[in-house]
């Protein structure tokens, strides 16, 4: 009989990062399905199977449920999975570990799979101090595709501008004007994209405008994988995307990163972006060692198993672990907050 799973999804960053692991849920004869929290976007595709309510979450019973955000309901049947949305690279200036809150512990999963040696040391350490989760080093599902050796795509330069969405660390707001300039002066192709968070939508609109009037600009609301491949060089603040294109061997540009490093071409006034761009089009030896690096500290494989070990992982929990280990805090508070924003009882 085959596996059944869950993916939980909250946001639309959601969608790259599930579908390498139904892919591997598919190779194996299994199956799987998507619950969409009420606010996400419905992105799926015509054979991508739906789960529209609480209940028939529940008569799927699936033996795992994912989710690559902080929270999942309590309630639902299945192994809790958290595979993470981004890295922890100390987007908010975190100086440890114990500080980041990509290192929260809510009380709400059963497993985390982890992506490199940045996230399983501290992972592993909360593990032994809490005893009611697993840990495993899996690398991150949504990276299996992405290592390859760079290469130009295009004669023109293509710059991809992303940024995130938290108050006083988006770039945003503050590069609007620079950006705009940059498109009409420079010979570069450029590809837009921003955090689904970020809900400033005047702030958008100037940017979508800039696609709308110039043939060198194109405006992603998803970012996908090939507007990775297709660009040379990221602008960027302190979102952890960076990572995510560091992985493909090419260079960033930041605007103030709260966490700037020897892997960054990091700039603090809107007059050196230009000229930090220019630098990281040439690709400079000591910098892209320093990016190679960077990317190894935080995701640990390269052989795009990625998927299938985090599959591996929860059939060992399943195996070894489920219901054999400390039980999860009660949480009632935590648990009530949920239950009344859904008005669900049961």
């Amino acid at each position: 009989m085959p596996k059944r799973y869950v993916f939980f999804t909250a946001l639309s960053y959601a969608y790259p990062i599930y579908r390498p692991l139904q892919e591997a849920i598919r190779a194996r004869g299994d199956e799987v399905a998507w619950f969409l929290e009420g606010e996400c976007p419905d992105l799926l595709k015509p054979d991508e199977i739906r789960l529209h309510t609480i209940n028939d979450v529940i008569e799927y019973n699936p033996l795992a449920i994912f989710a690559c955000g902080n929270i999942i309901y309590h309630f639902l049947p299945g192994i809790k999975v958290s595979v993470f949305h981004g890295y922890p690279i100390g987007k908010r200036g975190e100086k440890s570990s114990a500080t980041d809150d990509h290192f929260s512990i809510r009380g709400w999963f059963d497993m985390y799979c982890t992506q490199g040696p940045s996230s399983t040391e501290y992972f592993k350490q909360l593990e032994a101090k809490h005893q009611f989760f697993k840990v495993y080093q899996t690398g991150w599902a949504k990276v299996d595709d992405y290592f390859s050796s760079y290469k130009k795509e295009n004669d023109v330069p293509t710059i991809l501008y992303a940024t995130t969405f938290s108050k006083g660390i988006t770039s945003a707001p503050v590069l609007v004007d620079t950006i705009s300039r940059l498109v009409k002066e420079k010979k570069w192709n450029w590809r837009l994209t921003f955090h689904p968070k970020l809900n400033d939508q005047a702030l958008l609109d100037r940017y979508r405008a800039l696609a709308d009037e110039y043939s060198n600009v194109t405006f992603v609301d998803n970012v996908r994988l090939e507007d990775f491949q297709q660009s040379d060089v990221m602008l960027c603040d302190s979102s952890s995307i960076i990572l995510e294109f560091m992985m493909m061997n090419k260079p960033v540009v930041t605007y103030r990163n709260t966490n700037p490093g020897q892997h960054l071409l990091n700039v603090t006034e809107v007059s050196e972006v230009e000229n930090a761009i220019e630098t990281a089009l040439t690709r400079p030896a000591s910098l892209m060692k320093e990016v190679n690096d960077f990317a190894h500290y935080h995701e640990a494989y390269r052989d795009g198993r990625n998927c299938e070990r985090i599959l591996d992982a929860v059939d060992d929990f399943n195996s070894n672990y489920k219901g054999k280990i400390k039980a999860k805090p009660l949480n009632l508070w935590r648990k009530f907050r949920l239950r009344n924003k859904l008005k669900y009882w049961k």
